[in-house]
């Protein structure tokens, strides 16, 4: 049975469904967005990273329709989508999503047919706030059909389906941790991943026993991950892995970096620098939540957010605002979280002094004349699954 806090989302979907095809669904699947405790831009490089699902989801409602072609509609756009199977021209970019996960799957089990369906999008997950509402999407979809098509694919797999979509299909250059978040994230934990082996571990975050909690700060300044900033920040960690003579930034360390200072220019300097930190600040914070002192991660995600600042430049105004604001007002770490170029940013606090720091997040962009922020609590929660 459904979470009854989505059941508005599933209600809408199932509604939404009929009205737009005029039968009922075969079923209803959901995924949710994601936030990124620690370990940014870490993941395309073969690093660690640590994020948890948010209790935000997109919702499918999907039939198969006994043809080879799909029609997708959505609540949140106006105009459906009809196209065959496997023709991806000419598709506005959030249908891309849905056809791009299933020509992959369509592509690697191609004795699967009739493979044509009908599906019905609702979410409300924030489009374009670094809460990965394409990896929500993607998700959602790839295991309505991996049941729909009874593929049996494990959740690893699912997740490199999302992956190859962004990179292949969407031209966003995108790492591994949006979607294996999406797909394995569990109730008041994150998600271990070392984005190499795809190994992951649950680990406890312990927040609530400590008396913490984590707000996500929405700038709500949108961007996109497809944008020629987030392909040169990684076309730069592949120039400084080449020269200090390793595959992956994974692989490099400070000492290295150093010797190879004169070899690299500045740019691609610190860029590498970035990468090989924050890798080390997620060992360090896992460190800590395995040993049961969640209160003494904060300056490592403050110290994150300073790499992405100085080092990474990824951060906004509106974002540094968010993490300076927050900080003032008492939070015991705050960083961006997502690509970065906008988005959102959270904030480590505790209970009592939690709606301190969203007043002063707040008062601070009334003060800079920009847009109130939405600010919530980020409370980790399941993965994606069926849930009618």
């Amino acid at each position: 049975m459904p979470d009854s806090a989505w059941s508005p989302l599933i209600t809408q979907a199932t509604d939404g469904f009929t009205r737009h095809f005029d039968t009922t669904p075969d079923g209803v699947w959901s995924a949710p967005g994601r936030a990124n405790l620690i370990g940014e831009h870490t993941d395309y490089n073969g690093g660690f990273v640590l994020p948890f699902a948010i209790d935000r989801r997109t919702i499918a409602a999907v039939r198969l329709n006994g043809t080879d072609t799909c029609r997708v509609a959505s609540a949140l756009y106006e105009a459906p989508v009809e196209a065959p199977l496997g023709d991806l021209d000419g598709l506005p970019q959030w249908a891309t999503y849905i056809l791009g996960v299933a020509s992959i799957l369509t592509h690697d089990h191609p004795d699967t047919s009739p493979r044509g369906f009908d599906a019905f999008i609702t979410s409300d997950v924030p489009l374009g706030s670094g809460l990965s509402s394409s990896a929500a999407l993607e998700s959602a979809i790839a295991v309505a059909l991996n049941d729909l098509w009874e593929l049996d694919l494990d959740r690893t797999t699912l997740a490199q389906v999302g992956q190859r979509t962004e990179n292949t299909i969407v031209g966003a250059p995108t790492g591994i941790m949006d979607q294996s978040a999406s797909m394995k994230g569990r109730k008041d934990a994150v998600i271990f991943l070392d984005c190499r082996s795809l190994e992951t571990e649950v680990v406890p975050l312990g927040f609530e026993p400590a008396g913490l909690t984590l707000l996500i700060i929405d700038t709500k300044e949108r961007h996109s991950h497809a944008s020629n900033a987030y392909g040169a920040r990684r076309a730069s960690c592949e120039t400084a892995a080449r020269i200090l003579g390793v595959s992956l930034l994974r692989d490099a360390d400070l000492d290295q970096l150093s010797a190879a200072r004169d070899r690299l220019d500045d740019e691609s300097f610190r860029r590498a620098r970035h990468v090989i930190t924050e890798d080390a600040r997620v060992l360090e914070t896992v460190a800590l939540l395995r040993a049961g002192t969640p209160e003494q991660i904060g300056p490592l995600l403050t110290a994150s957010h300073v790499s992405l600042r100085d080092d990474f430049e990824v951060t906004t105004d509106r974002l540094n605002t968010a993490v300076e604001a927050a900080l003032a007002a008492g939070a015991l770490g705050a960083r961006m979280t997502g690509g970065g170029f906008g988005g959102c940013a959270i904030a480590l606090t505790t209970v009592e002094n939690a709606c301190a720091v969203e007043d002063a997040v707040t008062a601070a962009f009334s003060q800079r004349g920009y847009d109130a922020p939405f600010v919530f609590v980020g409370v980790p929660s399941d993965g994606a699954g069926r849930d009618l």
